[in-house]
């Protein structure tokens, strides 16, 4: 097991930036997401200074779907990051945090009329073209505005990456981009650069996520200055840009070893600059999204233990509060995290036991075979590397509130998204005015409130 960022045992139990964990699932309850702020803004930087130093022109652009809301957006803007957002609702949360929209790059492979009028109302510095309807649509909607937005074209240049295969979507067979197979994306090339209402600036590509293997952006970038050396020919377009997207793998395990930030991006600047001078081309400024590699182990989820379940001879069943609903990335990506228990930090680590949710799923299951001291209902169990997709993918499956988060620095602990309550799982619910009864005007004489029952108090 490994400790990240601000991370320390103290008598016995964990703190995360100074911060008791105990204290914390106290304070605020369980299921709980803390934050280190301390470790994402640390990493926000070795991103932008390893790059910056490197490269000449260049910005490191912050992926938002991997966690978002309006204190991530605001330490985002303060540690000079753009922001890239891939819908309507991660523009609305970065527009409502009062985050720049000129540092703003909108992603997505099918945004809504009423996405794209947002984007261009707002005034955000790129939207990323993903397909011919969206060029068709975007062209139309900027011509009725009288604007002329810049843009970058998705590519996809056929990459194969080993990960998983649910977040592979740099190779041929994927929903995202032009692909350079059969000429679709010279063809966008030609659209865009022809339009009197876009300004093409240049192209964007994203091979995959959790990446370890780096080389395999050689290959991606190859095959891109290649595509442009004959899109340039075809066309007379050279970028201003390139964006490589993000995808570096994390350390979700102790066999996890990934490359630093800044040997990533010292890889990525040679081969650009390598590349543009093999093809002769002013050297674009060069962009890169992060976003599982600066959230994710700046994040953990804690939880308290609710049951022991020893089947003799098989497995000893852990249930904790939460699950699939607050991290469904066990169940969709097979994925593998650590966990401590809290309160008992430093204490030997006798037992092997699989930490299960409470979801009425068989494959609600956290972690299987975590070496661990003896666990007692009422233990806080602290699960690690939980920044990225876990908020972000949360649900109310089984009708479970999602949980809260807190951002913890210097010994202080701020809640920065409240937990979700019963009232708010029924807020959106209607009841037609065919199957309504008496209950329902006894429920509004209490201004909606539902009626008390003994069995609720």
């Amino acid at each position: 097991m490994i400790l990240r960022g601000s991370m320390a045992i103290e008598d016995g139990r964990l703190k995360i930036g100074g911060c008791d964990v105990v204290q914390l699932a106290k304070e605020f309850g369980t299921p709980l997401y803390v934050v280190d702020e301390a470790m994402f803004r640390s990493r926000c930087r070795e991103y932008r200074a390893g790059l910056s130093a490197v490269y000449p022109k260049s910005r490191v652009i912050y992926a938002g779907k991997a966690l978002l809301n309006a204190a991530i957006c605001r330490i985002v803007e303060q540690e000079g990051l753009a922001l890239d957002v891939v819908s309507g609702g991660e523009l609305y949360t970065a527009l409502h945090a009062g985050f720049p929209a000129d540092r703003i790059y909108f992603h997505g492979n099918n945004k809504s009329i009423e996405e794209l009028e947002m984007a261009l109302d707002a005034g955000v510095h790129r939207i990323i073209v993903d397909n011919f309807d969206e060029l068709e649509l975007l062209e139309a909607l900027a011509k009725s505005r009288s604007v002329v937005p810049d843009i970058l074209l998705r590519v996809t240049p056929g990459v194969e990456v080993h990960t998983h295969s649910y977040i592979r979507t740099g190779h041929l067979d994927s929903k995202f981009g032009f692909s350079l197979h059969g000429g679709m994306a010279l063809k966008a090339i030609e659209r865009a650069v022809a339009s009197p209402h876009l300004r093409l600036r240049g192209v964007h590509c994203h091979i995959g996520s959790q990446i370890f293997d780096i080389t395999a952006y050689d290959a991606a970038c190859e095959i891109i200055f290649e595509f442009l050396a004959r899109a340039r020919e075809a066309t007379g377009f050279a970028p201003e840009e390139l964006n490589l997207g993000g995808g570096l793998g994390v350390r979700y395990v102790e066999v996890d070893h990934p490359t630093s930030p800044a040997e990533f991006v010292a890889h990525l600047a040679q081969i650009v600059m390598r590349e543009a001078r093999r093809w002769r081309f002013e050297l674009p400024a060069l962009l890169i999204e992060p976003g599982r590699s600066i959230a994710a182990e700046a994040g953990t989820t804690l939880y308290t233990v609710g049951s022991v379940k020893e089947i003799p001879g098989v497995r000893t069943y852990v249930a904790v509060d939460g699950g699939m609903n607050d991290n469904p990335r066990v169940a969709l990506y097979q994925a593998r995290y650590e966990a401590i228990v809290a309160n008992k930090a430093d204490a030997p680590k006798t037992n092997r036991v699989t930490v299960a949710g409470k979801l009425c799923e068989s494959g609600d299951i956290l972690i299987w075979d975590l070496e661990a001291p003896k666990i007692q209902p009422g233990d806080i169990l602290a699960v690690f590397a939980t920044g990225a997709y876990n908020y972000s993918m949360a649900s109310n499956y089984n009708r479970l509130p999602k949980p809260a988060m807190v951002l913890v620095a210097d010994g202080s602990a701020e809640l920065i998204v409240a937990r979700e309550t019963f009232a708010d799982l029924v807020r959106f619910d209607r009841i037609p005015a065919r199957l309504r009864d008496a209950r329902d005007q006894a429920a509004a004489a209490h201004d909606g409130e539902p009626l008390k029952r003994a069995s609720w108090r």
